[in-house]
């Protein structure tokens, strides 16, 4: 059996020699599947005593993050998750000063500080504004992980620079720890590190058997040292790490049987087969019907060369993880399971109609506006990927499907990046799982892929729909670093036998730009460029002789010079006489 992540918890808060308390503290220790894809949560959040209601600041903010980060997409990564809730927390409590008789006396409203660390796998992540603080016990040195956010007037006067609830965005630290076995964390207010010296901390902690005690024992210490603030203290001990990354619970899945090679009238697991669709080194599709309500789905299994690659079963059974997150009309779905599953396949949405590749077969001069209709339902099923931090990382052709009404489906997800699955990935997952001729560059220097690398794809198979080529050919696989890149050119889109307008082909130029930083900013920006003439591309001179074909140009400079060295030795050899 697998095993998971534990970790044990001692909490302690006091109000102190205040008549209130105001700190608010707490953490969540979730069940599997969110134990895996989420993590685990301390938060701790501090009032400042300006104000009379920063301890409902304080309790909100922590509610809010151990409820609303739960709340939060799979496959998002925990930075996002953790800092969309934070940042949702500040607006609201801006919003309840600016709505109370605080409005112009913001240390006054629904104001605190707030430290969270989330462990996930084999790290931790740490949120922090304020003047909180969080440590790291290893052995017996305590190192501070985070920087206080107070600004030293004098040496008697300081106020918090960074809070939630001050201003209507917030600026969040977030630092990634790299954990080991026995690391213990530390999450303190201002009235407990101020006060007690950093090895009675630890020689509390490592002499305790119950983290709860230490806790009240280092508590109790900074009071006797006169804290006169709250004192609010939460250990944090890793007693085990899992044995995988976060997507342990996909790998549990692929422990399922491959099934044997299906065959026309065949009945497998509730389904009729009524013919292999198609076939790849990569799967193995077919068309059946579901008995239980005689829908017509396709069923997906494994490549018979390569059942015995777990990486490969892995990504194979993400596919339906994927599939189940996406709602959108330009993604293929996939069909709701009742019954056990007794192997290892998939089973999906039955598309009638074509690839997009034989699709440009079929239409090899397309006009302008179907090219433009079918990217923008391209687009779109990008954009649903991108919202939940997911790459698809294979758009080609092959992978478009062109159904009877003219819709499109992105289909095939084995080679999606997740987010929050990639955040466990320790120096993997930088292997090129897309197809050569479609991939960004960026993914041939070892880098990690964005948004912008999608975009460079969908811009070659839009070029590719206009003019029937490749804006680079395959050169850009062949490229390995960035002086290399820097050489590539880009073919015009523009010739004589197809009408396609010089703005055009700027828009397709800058999609698929070598360097990602050149492309478009988002996928509507490149989608608006297609049906919108910008003045950039417009007013732009024509493409120079060099870039349209470098080889004739140096042939031809060569030439030139040649004659003019000629021209010039014959001279001064005539002159010479």
């Amino acid at each position: 059996m697998p095993r998971q992540l534990a970790i044990s918890i001692g909490q302690h808060s006091d109000k102190g020699r205040k008549d209130t308390n105001q700190d608010f503290h707490g953490a969540l220790i979730p069940e599997e599947p969110l134990l895996s894809l989420k993590g685990i949560a301390i938060v701790l959040a501090d009032g400042i005593s300006s104000s009379e209601v920063s301890d409902v600041a304080s309790e909100s903010a922590v509610k809010s993050f151990l409820t609303d980060y739960y709340c939060t997409s799979d496959s998002w990564s925990v930075k996002t998750s953790a800092q969309r809730v934070i940042a949702a927390a500040n607006s609201w409590l801006h919003a309840q000063t600016r709505q109370s008789q605080y409005l112009y006396e913001r240390d006054r409203g629904y104001v605190c500080t707030l430290s969270a660390v989330v462990i996930k796998s084999a790290t931790a992540h740490i949120f922090h504004v304020g003047d909180a603080r969080v440590y790291r016990l290893a052995g017996r040195t305590i190192e501070q992980l985070t920087e206080d956010h107070r600004v030293v007037v004098s040496s008697e006067q300081s106020y918090l620079g960074r809070a939630l609830g001050i201003n209507a965005q917030v600026e969040i630290d977030y630092r990634a720890v790299t954990l080991e076995q026995g690391d213990t964390f530390l999450l303190a207010t201002d009235g407990v590190y101020e006060h007690v010296g950093s090895r009675f901390v630890a020689e509390t902690i490592i002499s305790a058997d119950d983290l709860d005690a230490a806790a009240v024992a280092i508590v109790e210490e900074a009071k006797r040292q006169g804290s006169p603030d709250n004192l609010t203290l939460q250990i944090v001990r890793v007693d085990k790490l899992p044995d995988g990354d976060g997507s342990e619970i996909l790998r549990q899945t692929s422990e399922l049987p491959c099934p044997p090679l299906l065959d026309a009238r065949m009945t497998f697991e509730g389904y009729r087969i009524v013919r292999e669709l198609h076939a790849s080194s990569r799967s193995h599709l077919y068309l059946a019907v579901d008995s239980a309500d005689d829908a017509m789905v396709a069923i997906k299994t494994p490549s018979i060369d390569l059942r015995g690659d777990p990486a490969y079963l892995q990504r194979f059974m993400m596919e339906e993880w994927v599939a189940r997150r996406i709602s959108n009309a330009h993604v293929l779905k996939p069909r709701i399971q009742s019954r056990k599953r007794n192997y290892l396949y998939l089973v999906t949405e039955f598309v009638d109609g074509q690839t997009l590749t034989q699709w440009m077969i079929d239409n090899p001069r397309p006009s302008l506006e179907t090219v433009r209709g079918l990217v923008e339902q391209i687009a779109k099923g990008l954009q649903a990927f991108h919202r939940l931090e997911m790459l698809h990382q294979d758009l080609r052709p092959d992978n478009v499907m062109i159904d009877a009404t003219g819709t499109a489906k992105i289909i095939d997800f084995g080679s999606v990046r997740i987010a929050g699955i990639a955040d466990d990935e320790a120096g993997g997952g930088r292997e090129i799982l897309g197809t050569m001729q479609y991939t960004a560059p960026e993914y041939f220097l070892g880098e990690g892929g964005s948004p912008a690398s999608d975009l460079f794809s969908l811009g070659v198979v839009t070029y590719q729909m206009l003019t029937g080529r490749l804006p680079y050919g395959a050169e850009v696989a062949k490229t390995k670093t960035r002086s290399q890149q820097r050489k590539l050119r880009y073919r015009s889109a523009l010739d004589d036998s197809r009408e396609i307008p010089a703005w055009i082909d700027g828009a397709l130029r800058k999609a698929v730009h070598p360097d990602p930083f050149q492309r478009h900013q988002e996928l509507s920006e490149f989608v608006f460029d297609l049906r919108h003439p910008n003045r950039k591309f417009a007013e732009t001179a024509p493409t120079a002789w060099m870039e349209r074909d470098p080889v004739i140009f140096w042939k031809a400079t060569s030439a030139v010079l040649f004659a003019i060295s000629l021209a010039l030795l014959g001279y001064l050899l005539t002159h010479a006489k």
